[in-house]
């Protein structure tokens, strides 16, 4: 009378040379499904002795609740979270596909965090994600600080490194073609998935630091900091 699927399975010893996969890898892993997949509880069951001790991860607004989690208390400003679909192609001669995108991010003075995701699976080198993120923020705050006069004469100009010492940002995109580094699947290359969410993020930032003019100036203020 339960609907559903049961999977039973047991690593095969002359693959693997070790199957004692410690209890934090699958605490790991369910963690990270539940930050990209909103709303649905995964479920964790430890046998010890003849009792089960159960764990369960949820989080229902996805990544929002997470970027909250890891900025915790007095972030220097309030989590925010975009969303956006488009459709494009990797080269002219290559099918056309869409993504699906979603970001989350505030910035801290206390801690610092990035994560990318892509089809549900945690991207621990980034890639195309990566690219995009280091483009649009340093982009958009250099523009900032030039615009506003903030540099210093003859002051270089922020890297993202200035960026990352105060960023919270966790995204999660879906795409009906993927194309990953290696085998090991843990960067993507699309160059579409690129280009698309580097003009969101530019979008976003530009429109984000005109409506919150507080933000902003705190945002850039706390860069500068990194950076001198």
């Amino acid at each position: 009378k339960k609907p559903g699927t049961t999977i039973r399975w047991r690593p095969d010893l002359e693959v693997f040379t070790d199957i004692d996969v410690p209890e934090s890898y699958f605490q790991d892993v369910l963690h990270r499904q539940a930050v990209v997949n909103k709303g649905v509880t995964f479920r964790l069951r430890v046998q010890r002795g003849s009792t089960f001790e159960t764990t369960d991860y949820c989080y229902a607004d996805g990544i929002l609740d997470y970027v909250k989690e890891l900025a915790g208390k007095d972030a220097l400003t309030a989590p925010a979270y975009m969303e956006t679909e488009r459709r494009g192609r990797d080269r002219a001669d290559k099918p056309e596909y869409k993504v699906k995108i979603s970001a989350a991010f505030c910035f801290s003075n206390r801690v610092n965090d990035i994560e990318y995701y892509h089809n549900s699976s945690w991207l621990e080198h980034g890639g195309s994600p990566e690219h995009a993120v280091r483009t649009a923020f340093v982009y958009q705050i250099n523009k900032y600080l030039k615009e506003k006069n903030l540099y210093k004469k003859g002051e270089s100009a922020i890297s993202f490194q200035d960026v990352q010492d105060c960023l919270v940002y966790v995204s999660s995109s879906f795409s009906t073609r993927t194309s990953y580094e290696n085998q090991t699947k843990k960067a993507i290359t699309n160059k579409f998935v690129s280009q698309a969410m580097t003009d969101f993020l530019k979008h976003y930032l530009e429109v984000y630091f005109l409506e919150k003019p507080e933000e902003a100036q705190k945002i850039c203020q706390q860069v500068l900091v990194n950076k001198q």
